[in-house]
């Protein structure tokens, strides 16, 4: 059984208690200092655009604040959406990252527009928003330029992508199937199965696909295997499921109505699924089936499960609610549950408001 993985946190930067937005960011390095001491592994963030309840658009400006506040983490993206850059300039500003934080630096790339057309339309204009038919030859040209090996004839061959640190980023594909898995072994990259998003199953030969197509592209390079997944950890099963009620509700007006809509408290959630049609209530549950929800002993068994059924070497917890403290308990009480190494904090990293 496989239970030496690596934990670590997703964060999607959440607008919690119906606070003015522009806090939002403050918390995720507050959250991440936390995390950092707590011993959690990596520490990811999303990107969203024009997405109620969510506050960030540019993981990697808060990439270089929490990597700057933090030592021990590993920090990067879950995950650039990629169609909407260059990825020659994708390449610049991770390399320049790992300049700064050498050996600390992750970047996660998947082809999600991480927001609606319009959106996705104002972020390529003047010029027409790509296709995800783009996206392998995007990621191909990525890993090129990050490890300076376009193939002779390429049009970008003779670019340079400066700073040249000693160290690229280490870079992981986000997906949620098989074709997704097949070309991240491909490229060499790492692989992030999106088991957060959604209600399908997700069969363990996406994995196996992944590691079968595995091609090292640096020397003692290995294939790895992590899992997203939502958890919501609490001191009692009820507590849990209460608060999950605020991403779980949240769920059902975004995907079975493409409504977004601030995070709302658990109770008014509670109160409003009673008013949902009977499909919309069967969709609830079966989204609040898809988490892991609970006490930390029980959460501790559903990943022991999953990592033990997809092999997976690393799993990343994403962790979305109203209250701010209840996100911050969650991660303590499964870094108490896992028993992570703690780290002291250097006074030496200089607070964010310093």
């Amino acid at each position: 059984m496989n239970h030496s993985y690596k934990i670590n946190v997703l964060d999607q930067i959440p607008i919690h208690n119906n606070l003015p937005s522009h806090l939002a960011p403050a918390q995720t390095i507050e959250l991440a200092k936390h995390c950092d001491a707590l011993g959690y592994y990596r520490y990811w963030i999303a990107e969203h655009h024009d997405t109620e309840g969510y506050a960030c658009s540019c993981p990697e400006i808060m990439i270089a604040e929490v990597a700057r506040v933090t030592e021990n983490l590993r920090v990067g993206s879950g995950g650039v959406m990629l169609s909407h850059y260059s990825p020659y300039k994708v390449a610049e500003t991770f390399r320049l990252l790992s300049s700064l934080h050498p050996n600390r630096i992750d970047l996660g790339v998947g082809r999600a527009p991480g927001g609606n057309s319009v959106a996705a339309s104002a972020l390529a204009y003047p010029n027409h928003a790509n296709g995800a038919e783009l996206y392998a030859q995007q990621v191909s040209d990525l890993s090129g330029f990050l490890h300076n090996s376009l193939p002779t004839g390429h049009p970008y061959s003779s670019l340079k992508t400066i700073p040249e640190a000693e160290t690229a980023p280490e870079l992981w594909l986000l997906g949620s199937g098989a074709g997704s898995a097949e070309f991240a072994g491909d490229v060499g990259a790492g692989f992030a199965l999106a088991l957060f998003i959604g209600t399908h199953d997700r069969p363990t030969e996406i994995t196996n696909a992944y590691r079968n197509a595995f091609r090292p592209i640096q020397p003692q390079q290995k294939s790895k295997v992590m899992l997203a997944v939502a958890v919501i950890c609490a001191e009692d099963s009820d507590k849990a499921i209460r608060i999950a009620a605020t991403h779980t509700y949240w769920k059902v007006q975004a995907f079975r109505h493409g409504v977004r809509i601030p995070l709302l408290p658990p109770e008014d959630c509670l109160n409003l699924k009673q008013t949902l049609s009977i499909n919309d209530q069967a969709y609830y549950d079966e989204t609040l089936n898809s988490m892991i929800v609970g006490t930390a002993e029980e959460c501790h068994a559903r990943m022991d499960s999953l990592a033990d059924e997809y092999g997976a070497d690393e799993i990343i917890v994403v962790n979305v609610c109203y209250d701010f403290e209840d996100r911050k308990r969650s991660y303590e009480l499964l870094a108490e549950e896992f028993k992570l190494k703690k780290h002291s904090p250097n006074r030496d990293k200089t607070d964010i408001n310093s």
